[in-house]
């Protein structure tokens, strides 16, 4: 059963996985979420892809004044230090990380993510049509109305891990 954890998600500004632009932070322990952090982030490289753009709603306009990566990062690594990670689709978060503090030549910690999607297959099957964010966030009781806004996925994957990590 896992009751402390950080959820995660990341929106990139295009198909580069180091170009970050939006990070959702929801920071569990004992099983209740205790902090929610969003920032947007100058991504690198900076240019955005009219299909990311489509997804997330995020233009350059939006992240032109904002702080790079290492320096949200700086903020953020001290909450959840010690903590496994938690992401719906891990691998392309996992992924959004590594290659920015490769990007920002930082020292990659190694953190431990887990992965909901994975796990609500697990758990639920073939009782959902698909294990898509938005369809097991619903299953679990949350409405993930702002799809695709880095919080609210972030605070959707909390919800659904708390369910499904318990249930495995």
């Amino acid at each position: 059963m896992m009751k402390d954890f950080a959820a995660i998600d990341f929106e990139t500004a295009n198909p580069r996985r180091s170009s970050i632009c939006s990070v959702g932070v929801v920071i569990v322990r004992n099983g209740v979420i205790t902090e929610k952090i969003y920032r947007l982030i100058r991504p690198e490289p900076e240019w955005y892809s009219f299909w990311n753009t489509r997804v997330h709603g995020l233009t350059a306009a939006d992240t032109a004044c904002s702080p790079v990566f290492s320096q949200v990062w700086a903020e953020i690594e001290p909450k959840i230090e010690g903590l496994p990670l938690a992401a719906h689709n891990s691998m392309f978060d996992e992924g959004c990380l590594r290659d920015a503090y490769r990007t920002y030549r930082m020292d990659y910690p190694d953190y431990m993510f887990h992965c909901t999607c994975r796990a609500s297959r697990k758990v639920f099957g073939k009782s959902l049509p698909n294990h898509r964010l938005q369809t097991v966030a619903a299953h679990c009781g949350y409405d993930l109305t702002s799809h695709h806004h880095a919080l609210a996925d972030a605070e959707a994957c909390a919800v659904i891990a708390l369910r499904v990590f318990d249930d495995l």
